[in-house]
């Protein structure tokens, strides 16, 4: 391991630090009885309380007066300023002075617990007059150095992204405000689950692991049990084992489930992302709308406070009630073509003369899916419920009971993104077998989302399934619109990156051809409309640089997707 001159200087100050007999990663209980929030919120100059404090937390700044220093110290709970006397101070076990510990051997990133009391200072800034410090972790590498403008004002955060995703647990520190991020994600799923919990229904937990990958149209993870000596999938969704729970007698079961899929990666996808999955017996999906819009209602108000939420240059208002619109509509407004009636050979033609780029693995469903995706579902800003899908696109959904061609299925759009997607649930075995043998034949054209036949999924369906609605959240997506966040990587403690150690081709490159090379290597599988919206550069432009950096052996072609070489 190379270390920088910094980390050497670090572990010198280490052995320093033993050689005095003070123990760097102290084992005994450090007790704090304070946080800095409270501090700030709580404390009076008049008042007798925060005489007798201790608070423990991470050096941020040092500024040193001679014969006193300031400290910005850090907790959970935000920044506070200690105030540090040479005279006044001791260490904890009263073996080193002030001087040996904060001009020799203390850095900025240590953890030290502070004992002492509250006051405010001349300029009015509420602080901590330290009495003694105790040394509660030595850290060996520094954290990431603030930026610096032409003008010499410093900032404070941090933003190359390489280095926040890769390394979260710095990024948290040195960035604090992106702990907000995943306080209201918790508070989004804490408002789901009261919801659901007063309405009676349970939360349950379906195998992740599964020897048939159903309940999606995507491509799952593989992987061999060897004590079973099989093959087995890791969890695309959990529709279906939810499903059984309603044939077993449940009347309504949820469940946030981690899902995986062998997929490409985009500022809205990643292979491991959290879903949450509802189904209520006796309910149709037009309750289930009402339901959803009710429930984001709550979530939203209980997240940010009212229902409103800025998303990039949108104020999205999730207040009840949505719009709803049939997806035949949505590509009759947005494209003049009226897909109703037509076969496979026409949905190909027609989306063709619209410029989309499809191929004879693609059946009716994901012709139609195509035409509405690029064509349509960017221009529904508001939350919109986008309803009655072709049967082609909704293998496990209720036929329309007013059309046959169609299902009782809808999606909820928001800024263009789908972040529900809801059914009236197909529970006739016969008709439910047929549509699992239609998805068999797209398999066998080369389409590898199609769904595999689940034969104890149709058991557990002739066992009977009461009349059911089924409700599925993206989660991860959500919380993007109610945090403003354009990128799944923000709102993702640990997202999924390429290894270090793989590095790029070094060639000479022009300037859009090494966006292209660099959004590819983030993305790890891109796809033409991913790159596009992240780099600006049109369709058409990037088939051309696609292209030629697959002739330039960079890029190498997946399927209708691109990974480096």
């Amino acid at each position: 391991m190379q270390l920088s001159e910094q980390e050497i200087v670090r572990r010198e100050k280490l052995n320093e630090i033993i050689k005095l007999g003070i123990h760097p990663y102290p084992p005994e209980l450090f007790e704090v009885n304070v946080t800095s929030q409270e501090i700030k919120q709580y404390y009076k100059p008049e008042s007798e309380d925060y005489k007798n404090i201790t608070i423990a937390g991470r050096i941020m700044s040092i500024r040193d007066m001679g014969k006193a220093c300031f400290v910005s110290l850090q907790d959970a709970q935000g920044r506070i300023q200690i105030y540090i006397k040479r005279d006044d101070i001791c260490t904890a076990d009263d073996k080193i002075t002030y001087d040996v510990l904060f001009k020799k051997l203390i850095d900025i990133g240590d953890i030290v617990g502070i004992s002492g009391y509250v006051f405010t200072t001349k300029v009015g800034e509420i602080s901590i007059h330290a009495t003694s410090i105790k040394l509660l972790c030595k850290t060996l590498k520094p954290l990431p150095m603030v930026k610096v403008d032409a003008d010499g004002k410093a900032h404070d955060e941090v933003t190359d992204t390489e280095f926040r995703y890769r390394q979260r647990y710095a990024d948290l520190v040195v960035n604090p405000h992106v702990k907000d991020i995943f306080v209201k994600r918790t508070k989004m799923f804490n408002a789901m689950r009261n919801f659901f919990n007063a309405a009676g229904y349970i939360e349950v937990e379906t195998p992740i692991l599964q020897p048939i990958p159903g309940g999606a149209a995507a491509r799952p993870f593989i992987t061999h049990h060897n004590a079973l000596d099989t093959s087995l999938y890791m969890r695309i969704a959990n529709e279906l084992y939810l499903k059984r729970l309603i044939v077993g007698g449940f009347d309504g079961v949820y469940e946030f489930s981690k899902n995986f899929r062998n997929e490409g990666m985009d500022r809205t996808h990643n292979p491991e992302f959290t879903a949450m999955e509802i189904y209520v017996a006796y309910k149709d999906y037009n309750w289930m709308m009402t339901f959803t819009e009710n429930l984001l209602e709550q979530v939203a108000t209980e997240v940010n406070g009212n229902t409103e939420a800025v998303f990039g240059e949108h104020k999205i208002n999730f207040k009840a009630p949505y719009p709803r619109v049939t997806m035949t509509d949505a590509i009759k407004q947005f494209t003049g073509f009226d897909i109703t009636g037509k076969s496979e050979t026409e949905l190909r033609q027609a989306a063709t003369s619209m410029g989309l780029s499809v191929d004879a693995t693609m059946g009716k469903g994901k012709l139609i899916d195509t035409i509405f995706g690029e064509k349509c579902e960017g221009k529904f800003i508001q939350p919109t419920f986008i309803t009655d899908y072709p049967i082609e696109m909704s293998p496990l959904c209720k036929r329309h009971r007013g059309n046959a061609e169609l299902t009782e299925r809808f999606e909820l759009m928001v800024c263009g993104k789908e972040i529900a997607n809801a059914y009236s649930e197909l529970n006739d075995p016969i008709d439910q077998r047929g549509r699992f043998e239609a998805q068999l034949q797209l398999s066998e054209k080369g389409d590898d989302e199609a769904m595999f036949i689940d034969n104890d999924f149709l058991r557990a369906l002739e066992y009977g399934m009461p009349p059911t609605s089924g409700l599925g959240i993206g989660m991860d997506r959500l919380i993007m619109f109610l945090t403003n966040n354009a990128s799944i990587q923000e709102v993702l403690f640990f997202p999924q990156m390429r290894p270090e150690e793989i590095k790029k081709a070094v060639v000479n490159l022009s300037a859009d051809e090494q966006k292209v090379v660099d959004e590819v290597t983030r993305q790890n599988l891109a796809t033409v409309a991913s790159v596009s919206e992240a780099t600006g550069i049109s369709k058409n432009q990037l088939q051309k640089i696609f292209n030629s950096l697959t002739e330039k052996n960079i890029l190498k072609r997946e399927g209708p997707n691109f990974s480096l070489n």
